[in-house]
């Protein structure tokens, strides 16, 4: 491994050291979820060079982040997941998304929406303090993409796939940032077509206090000092 540095006796610095490559922390994003194969990192990255790809990984287990493990099955499949000190980043991982997606804006005609991605984004924006008493199940359609999310007394699980009798299956073929950030009300998400839903929609105006994204700051307006 190459190892580039800043010189600095620093964690902050350390941390960038390891994990601040660019693709680094969206694999360490996609392997929070699980072990994968290099050709399912491919799918979930579909922009990654492979070189890079191989690349970073190589880094990342050198330094201890994650590990490549062979299957068990009769096709000895190479996987690689997170080591325990890599998986102390999630709690880190989901504030830094967070805290990004208050400045996401309106997606690019070229971004990609991943499934990875809508799990994750359940667990980033989810308010465990305003769950305490919740219970209540949800069913998110992304186009063909499908997951689903049981909220119970403060606790999420988010996973693929559908969920029988959810208390409402939401359905939506645009971003839901405006409705997380209170951008756009439940009412008016309904009226403008943003999302369609089977369900109560009480249920909808539940699933906005239960996930939430914080309005971005406003960028201050001075005088220019020359």
């Amino acid at each position: 491994m190459t190892v580039r540095t800043y010189g600095q006796f620093c964690g902050v610095a350390r941390a960038l050291e390891l994990v601040g490559e660019r693709w680094s922390m969206l694999i360490i994003r996609d392997l929070l979820l699980g072990p994968k194969r290099f050709t399912d990192l491919r799918t979930g990255l579909p922009r990654i060079p492979a070189s890079i790809l191989s690349s970073r990984l190589n880094d990342m287990e050198s330094s201890g982040v994650l590990r490549r493990r062979v299957l068990p099955q009769l096709d000895a499949a190479v996987v690689y997941e997170l080591t325990e000190y890599g998986a102390e980043l999630d709690q880190i991982l989901l504030q830094l998304g967070l805290w990004g997606a208050r400045s996401l804006g309106v997606p690019g005609q070229q971004d990609v929406f991943t499934l990875d991605s809508a799990i994750l984004s359940l667990y980033t924006t989810f308010r465990a303090e305003a769950a305490r008493n919740a219970h209540v199940s949800f069913e998110l359609r992304y186009g063909p993409m499908v997951v689903h999310a049981l909220v119970d007394g403060g606790a999420l699980k988010v996973a693929e796939g559908s969920y029988p009798a959810a208390d409402l299956v939401i359905c939506s073929q645009a971003s839901l940032v405006p409705l997380l950030t209170g951008e756009v009300s439940a009412d008016q998400a309904l009226r403008s077509g943003l999302v369609a839903i089977e369900g109560d929609p009480a249920h909808l105006e539940l699933f906005t206090s239960l996930f939430h994204i914080p309005s971005a700051p406003k960028p201050s307006v001075g005088l220019a000092v020359h």
